[in-house]
């Protein structure tokens, strides 16, 4: 904007930039839309950036004197370079899309109820919240369990047509409403075994739905009843290892290691993540991954899995299983070292047979565990290293790189 200033009332208290389309919240405070409904609804903030007052009530009312007050001062500077701030789309209202939804009938106008709907929610959060608000959830919903449904829905670009199902797409705008926690917990209930659904859409939908799907079932989970995550079935753990083993992008991925580590402690799921297979997978991620906090994710879950007798197993029978745990170690963060520690502490306790001693001995893991304890390593995994050395002193006493310090503690 060269050498003009904009009055100071004209910027946003969050961007500090000027305002385009300036809504005020029920402190009084007035901010960009576009701020405040991220800091809001993206970023999940319950008070007032500026009063820090909390916020029951995140009604965003436009100011429209303000706004044509800035319109004015641009025209008046538009000389200067200043470029005119447009009037905005008013944001959709709920009548607006309680009448969309009445229309939806039949398979071809729920066709355009989506195509409506997908405009709709990707022109601001307030409009996602209205849609939310309007019984657009429980519509998109009914959408996804049938998602058997023949009908196609014909999306043009530049190379031809594509074909997707409405349960495709409603699935993809269920995910963009980025639910409120409210109706994350009445999704399920409300509308009948829809996580049966997200299931069935891990099992034969197309590589885009099934990371929708799992992206949700996240979302879900995160907010349910321990009652819910204790009956979840066994094709549940199936399909998230095929997600990581597919790989089919890496919030996916991200995804189902958290629903993982999440649902991990409940009932007989580390159980069932271990008949999935799930062991065999995360050690062939961790082999191929670099990134921390990817890392710290496998090694959680993997920690979690060695807590059963299966997970234990399914480690040792995997050829880089204890190396590539023990390779991680001091090279990821201290979280990673401690996980890491903690699963091989597992494996020492509960599965250490003689072989499995000296494979760790040949392997190099107990000179990686004296290492923790020579460098800051953090005091939890220096801990647990120390209890492993001593659990098999006998197989290791004679081992060159045990400090003197811990040697007289081993027995003769």
């Amino acid at each position: 904007m060269g050498e003009i200033e904009v009055p100071p009332l004209f910027l946003c208290p969050i961007s500090l930039e000027m305002m385009k389309d300036p809504v005020t919240i029920p402190t009084g405070i007035t901010y960009d839309r576009d701020s405040i409904e991220k800091w809001l609804f993206t970023d999940k903030n319950k008070n007032c950036p500026v009063t820090k007052q909390a916020l029951s009530n995140p009604d965003l009312t436009p100011n429209h004197t303000l706004r044509r007050v800035i319109q004015s001062w641009c025209t008046l500077n538009a000389s200067n370079g200043i470029q005119r701030v447009p009037t905005p789309k008013p944001p959709v209202n709920k009548s607006q899309i309680i009448k969309l939804l009445k229309e939806a009938k039949s398979p071809q106008m729920q066709i355009k109820c989506l195509k409506s709907l997908k405009s709709i929610a990707s022109a601001s959060e307030t409009n996602k919240r209205c849609i939310e608000s309007s019984g657009g959830v429980d519509f998109l919903a009914s959408l996804v369990k049938n998602n058997n449904t023949s009908t196609s829905l014909e999306a043009c670009d530049h190379d031809g047509l594509e074909f997707t199902k409405p349960s495709d797409e409603a699935l993809s705008i269920l995910f963009s409403l980025q639910l409120s926690e409210s109706a994350l917990k009445t999704l399920n209930s409300k509308n009948g075994e829809f996580i049966d659904s997200l299931l069935n859409i891990l099992q034969v939908g197309c590589y885009e739905s099934r990371a929708y799907a799992v992206l949700l079932l996240n979302s879900i989970l995160e907010v349910e009843e321990p009652a819910q995550l204790v009956a979840l079935k066994p094709e549940f753990f199936v399909e998230l290892v095929q997600i990581l083993h597919d790989q089919i992008s890496p919030k996916a991925s991200k995804a189902a290691l958290q629903l993982l580590i999440n649902v991990g402690p409940w009932g007989r799921n580390k159980l069932k993540a271990a008949e999935a297979g799930a062991v065999k997978v995360l050690v062939d991620l961790l082999l191929d991954s670099s990134e921390k906090r990817a890392c710290e994710m496998i090694l959680t879950a993997l920690e979690q899995l060695c807590q059963c007798a299966d997970g234990r197993a399914e480690l040792l029978k995997h050829g880089a299983g204890l190396a590539v745990v023990s390779k991680k170690i001091l090279r990821v963060s201290k979280v990673g070292s401690e996980r890491a520690v903690r699963i091989l502490l597992s494996i020492s306790k509960y599965s250490a047979s003689p072989a499995v001693v000296q494979e760790m001995l040949q392997l190099g893991v107990v000179s990686k565990l004296c290492l923790v304890l020579q460098v800051d390593s953090g005091s939890k995994a220096k801990e647990k290293a120390r209890e492993i050395l001593k659990l098999h002193a006998r197989a290791w006493k004679n081992c060159s790189c045990i400090p003197m310090s811990l040697l007289s503690s081993y027995p003769s």
